[in-house]
C-alpha cells in the first residue's frame, strides 16, 4: 500500500464518487469546546464511504474478472457499496449478510441488484465456508471489506480530501478521528494525510466491548474481540484489525477511543438536529469521541468523520429521543 495506489484509485473515482463537505457547527463546537470539522460521508454514494473502496476494487478488475461477477461479506454498507459498483460495472454480485444486519441495508441491497445469501452469524454459521463454495463453483472474485489493497485505497481518497478541504479552512494541525471497524477506512485516510497533511493524525473510534483497534494499539499487538454482534453500532464490528491495516495503523495512528452505545446515538441525535444529517451509530462513533471525549484531544480544532448513514427508522427514533448532549463531567473540554 501506498500514496501512489491511492492517487490512481482517485483518478477512476473521479466522476463517480461524491466529493463530500467538510462542515461545522457553532453548537457542536461549543460542546466539544474547540472547533469541530464533520466530513460528511454518510452523503457518498449508498449512504457511507464504502462505496469508494468498492468503486476503486471493480473498477481495477479485468473484463474477464467482472464477467464471471464479485461477492462479497459485509453488514450492510460495503454490500451496497460493492452492488452499486458491480452492476455499474455490469458484474452480477453477491453478498453474504448476517440475517441480524439491519433490514433497511438488506433491503437497500437487494434493489441495487446483488443476490443476497444470509447466514446466522449468533449460531456459528461460518460466513468464510459459505463464500468459498460459492467462489469454487462460480469463478466470483472476492472484494474484501477492509484487507484488501485496491478498497484501502479507494478509502483513502477520503483523507486526499480531508487534506485539501482542511487546508482550505485553515486547518494544518488535529488529530482526524475515524470510526474504525477493521481499519481499512482509518488506514487509507492515515495513508493519505501522511503524504498532503503530516500535521493531520489520525485516531480510530470504535464502540466499547468492540474496541480491538484500540486495544491492539495500546498493546502493539493484535488483539481479538470477544463478541462478534449485539451492537447497534453493527457496521464497524469486526473480530480484529486486518493483517494489512493494523501495521499501517500502528505506525501513523494516534491512540484510539471507545465510546458507549448511549454516546453514539446522542451522537447521532446531534448530526441531526445540528447539521440536518442521518448518521448511523457506528457512522457516528467519531463526533461521539470528539463531542464527549474532548479531554482524550488536544488543540484548537478537529475532524472527524461520520461514516456512514443507513440507520433503521426504529433505531433513529430511538436516538432522536435521547438528550443531544452530555454533561461536561464525561470528559469535554473547557
Amino acid at each position: 500500500m501506498n500514496i501512489e495506489m491511492i492517487r490512481a484509485a482517485a483518478a477512476r473515482l473521479d466522476g463517480h464518487a461524491r466529493r463530500t463537505p467538510l462542515l461545522s457547527s457553532p453548537f457542536l463546537d461549543e460542546i466539544a469546546g474547540r472547533r469541530v470539522w464533520i466530513k460528511a460521508e454518510c452523503l457518498q454514494h449508498t449512504g457511507s464511504f464504502k462505496f469508494r473502496g468498492a468503486w476503486s476494487a471493480v473498477s481495477a478488475l479485468s473484463q474477464a474478472e467482472r464477467g464471471r461477477g464479485v461477492i462479497a461479506f459485509s453488514s450492510g454498507n460495503h454490500a451496497q457499496g460493492v452492488a452499486l459498483a458491480a452492476r455499474a460495472h455490469g458484474a452480477a454480485a453477491v453478498i453474504i449478510m448476517p440475517r441480524d444486519a439491519p433490514a433497511v441495508k438488506i433491503d437497500n441491497t437487494r434493489a441495487l441488484g446483488a443476490e443476497v445469501v444470509l447466514y446466522d452469524r449468533a449460531a456459528g454459521e461460518d460466513r468464510d465456508a459459505i463464500g468459498a463454495e460459492m467462489v469454487a463453483a462460480r469463478g466470483l472474485t472476492l472484494i474484501k471489506p477492509y484487507d484488501e489493497p485496491q478498497v484501502i485505497a479507494g478509502q483513502g481518497t477520503t483523507g486526499l480530501e480531508i487534506a485539501a478541504q482542511a487546508a482550505a479552512v485553515g486547518v494544518t494541525q488535529a488529530d482526524v478521528i475515524v470510526c474504525c471497524g477493521g481499519g481499512g477506512f482509518s488506514s487509507g485516510i492515515a495513508l493519505a494525510l501522511e503524504a498532503e497533511a503530516p500535521g493531520l493524525r489520525v485516531r480510530t473510534a470504535e464502540p466499547e466491548d468492540f474496541d480491538d483497534v484500540a486495544r491492539s494499539l495500546q498493546a502493539g499487538t493484535v488483539q481479538r474481540n470477544t463478541r462478534l454482534s449485539g451492537s447497534l453500532c453493527d457496521a464497524i464490528v469486526t473480530p480484529e484489525p486486518g493483517v494489512l491495516t493494523f501495521p499501517i495503523l500502528k505506525r501513523l495512528a494516534g491512540p484510539g477511543f471507545a465510546v458507549s452505545e448511549e454516546e453514539a446515538l446522542r451522537a447521532v441525535a446531534l448530526a441531526f438536529n445540528r447539521l440536518k444529517l442521518v448518521a448511523e451509530p457506528g457512522g457516528a462513533v467519531a463526533l461521539a469521541a470528539a463531542v464527549f471525549h474532548g479531554a482524550q484531544i488536544e488543540g484548537d480544532d478537529v475532524i472527524v468523520t461520520i461514516s456512514g448513514g443507513n440507520i433503521d427508522a426504529d433505531v433513529f427514533a430511538k436516538a432522536l429521543a435521547l438528550p443531544a448532549t452530555a454533561p461536561r463531567t464525561q470528559g469535554n473540554a473547557a
